[in-house]
């Protein structure tokens, strides 16, 4: 099952480290604990949307890129997902002879 909250913890988290920033100063710039960012981050926490604002806002990314950016991660693992499962076979043992040239 695909989970919201950890693709948005994951486009939240790439937005951050694009910017180089550390979640302590995302999380002081937002006023919101350095423990739970990191829980939305990680996709253990689901952020309110007035949490997601502030964490927005103090990333300096609107809100409309990053659900946008969300949005597309679903639909490319939604088409993942639907796609045939393909069975790998398990790799033979090679039996190498030592050759001298």
């Amino acid at each position: 099952m695909i989970l919201l909250r950890r693709l948005l913890g994951d486009v939240l988290r790439e937005h951050r480290r694009e910017q180089g920033r550390t979640l302590r100063e995302v999380s002081a710039a937002a006023r919101v604990s350095l423990g739970y960012l990191s829980e939305v981050e990680r996709g253990q926490k689901e952020a309110s949307s007035e949490l997601l604002g502030s964490i927005c806002e103090a990333l300096e990314v609107p809100l409309s890129e990053v659900l946008r950016d969300v949005s597309d991660n679903l639909a490319l693992a939604e088409a993942l997902a639907e796609l045939p499962q393909v069975p790998v076979a398990a790799p033979t043992r090679l039996h190498v002879t030592n050759v001298a040239a």
